[in-house]
């Protein structure tokens, strides 16, 4: 059985990218049940567009798990999703957090999601300062075949 337990330093980051996401889901249905925070489009559109987005991150997050669970064995991963982009994990978060809003129909919690956006960046940033000096050469010419962090050709 794959044993991996995060080191304490990562348990805050682990906070600090999945609180966006629980936050939506505990204010998302507000919106409904109280009638505020709209979402000033659409309804019907809003929604489908939020679980088309919400089940994209959904699919590239059990993507990533699977692919992980299966490949990772500390080494650098450039296989599999890896591929396509640097990050996938933090790309299904993105998804989901706006998906989950988006379906919600809540201003409010497409906020939350907005916000968590930079944060993740921020993350990211950070996680590659350490890969490359974990990893050195290999995750260098591994940034430059796979140009795109969380979504091709965007960022």
């Amino acid at each position: 059985m794959f044993k991996y337990k995060p080191p304490k330093e990562l348990r805050a980051l682990f906070i600090a990218h999945y609180a966006p996401i629980l936050l939506i889901i505990m204010v998302g249905p507000l919106t409904a049940f109280y009638n505020i925070w709209q979402i000033p489009l659409d309804k019907f559109l809003t929604i489908f567009f939020g679980l088309i987005i919400f089940l994209i991150g959904t699919y590239i997050y059990f993507k990533w798990e699977i692919f992980w669970y299966k490949t990772f064995k500390g080494q650098l991963v450039t296989t599999g999703i890896f591929s396509y982009i640097r990050h996938p994990h933090y790309t299904s978060l993105i998804f989901v957090g706006l998906g989950l809003a988006l379906f919600f129909y809540s201003i409010f919690a497409l906020v939350i999601a907005i916000i968590a956006i930079p944060i993740i960046i921020w993350s990211i940033l950070d996680e590659e300062k350490h890969l490359i000096k974990q990893f050195g050469k290999e995750y260098i010419e591994f940034m430059k075949k796979t140009p795109w962090r969380i979504i091709p050709i965007l960022y």
